[in-house]
């Protein structure tokens, strides 16, 4: 599925979401393998604060005066990997 990227580091990628929700719905997603923060063990290297401050960044560049960051776990999550949602709601 190509994907329409809106940034690339070396650890994570950040994408407008493919079947979108919201009028603004980007996916920020690391490249570590990594199903949901539950399985992270202590003391192991957690991507979250990469993907909040990708997340802030973004928001920035596209002058987002209002956003929610959404990231799921259990039940809640398709896609069994961490990710984090960045919407506006209508």
């Amino acid at each position: 599925m190509p994907l329409r990227r809106l940034s690339e580091t070396a650890t994570e990628i950040a994408f407008w979401h493919p079947r979108p929700s919201y009028p603004v719905h980007i996916l920020i997603v690391p490249k570590q393998a990594v199903r949901a923060l539950a399985d992270l063990a202590p003391g192991e290297p957690n991507p979250a604060g990469g993907l909040v401050s990708t997340a802030a960044e973004i928001a920035r560049s596209l002058g987002l005066s209002r956003y929610r960051l959404v990231l799921n776990g259990g039940a809640f999550q398709d896609v069994p990997q961490l990710h984090v949602h960045l919407i506006v709601e209508p």
